[in-house]
């Protein structure tokens, strides 16, 4: 009879365990004393974006979907360790089928995603349709006298200013006004028992182009439970633009801004116009550097003259 072959000794197995070890470990030295600039950019870069896809699905459902997905890969390579088979069948499979899925399940952050890719911009531009810094200087003192005329009459307001993104869906789902803005126009719109009272009023440039428009509401379970439907309107359409919505209670009056899928509350006038004039009329890099510039020749001028 044949012999059966012997089983190599734990001793064997250790040692030849530790040779692969050590193989692995002169391969990863090589890795490392081979990495050159475009290795530490690609690294950067990818760091970077992972991190800002981070931000973008923070505190959101997308969150929670994403830790059932890494549970979902990590009970399957453990199906795998452990030779259950059928287990390890059923979640490879459901993983194939997923990848469609996750398009379906994921199609808001998926938009919302791009469209933030989109909005990204190495030059500021001032406000859509005013080039001119005196007529976005005009318009956002007409948007605040008519939201703190609002506010003192605790008349309910919603003012979207649109920006970068278009709203042309948002337009088509109130009536088109395509008027001047004024605050005489933009207080009678939200008066009472108006036909256009009811919807939010969508800004465009210098023209008031809607009234009486439907928005998104946002999903955000963290917005306060105090707050309603406008101030959760408002957030929806500062999630899913780059628009600002200036939001004005009926209940107490008090005079919100959101933008950025974030909320500011109990604004006074002066804190309003300094966040409009912020996001809608930005300093340019040519004016940063006049300034610089500036600064510089008053030092010499000054100088010159204790001399």
């Amino acid at each position: 009879m044949a012999k059966k072959p012997r089983e190599p000794s734990l001793w064997l197995m250790a040692i030849r365990a530790f040779e692969r070890e050590k193989i692995a470990l002169w391969e990863l030295k090589d890795i490392i004393m081979n990495i050159g600039f475009l290795d530490i950019l690609d690294i950067l870069i990818v760091a970077y974006i992972s991190y800002r896809l981070y931000m973008l699905i923070k505190e959101t459902r997308a969150e929670q979907l994403i830790k059932g997905i890494l549970v979902l890969v990590v009970a399957t390579k453990l199906s795998e360790l452990l030779q259950l088979h059928v287990l390890s069948w059923i979640l490879k499979n459901t993983m194939t089928v997923g990848v469609i899925a996750l398009l379906i399940v994921f199609q808001p952050e998926l938009r919302r995603a791009l469209e933030y890719i989109g909005r990204t911009k190495f030059i500021d531009k001032s406000f859509i349709g005013l080039e001119n810094e005196q007529d976005v200087g005009a318009a956002i003192e007409e948007i605040g006298e008519a939201a703190f005329s609002l506010s003192r009459q605790k008349i309910g307001a919603l003012i979207v200013i649109e920006r970068e993104t278009g709203l042309n869906e948002i337009i088509q789902t109130g009536t088109r006004i395509d008027s001047v803005i004024s605050r005489q126009l933009l207080i009678n719109i939200f008066i009472p028992n108006t036909p256009l009272h009811d919807g939010a009023l969508v800004i465009r440039g210098s023209r008031i182009t809607a009234a009486g428009c439907f928005l998104p509401l946002s999903d955000n379970k963290n917005i306060s439970k105090e707050l309603g439907t406008r101030h959760r309107a408002g957030m929806g359409i500062s999630e899913m633009s780059d628009a600002i919505a200036v939001i004005v209670s009926e209940e107490n009056g008090a005079v919100s801004v959101a933008r950025e899928g974030k909320l500011r509350r109990n604004l006074n006038m002066d804190q309003l116009v300094n966040i409009l004039e912020k996001d809608l009329k930005p300093e340019t890099e040519a004016k940063k550097i006049f300034k610089k510039g500036e600064s510089g020749i008053e030092k010499i001028l000054n100088k010159g003259r204790s001399l």
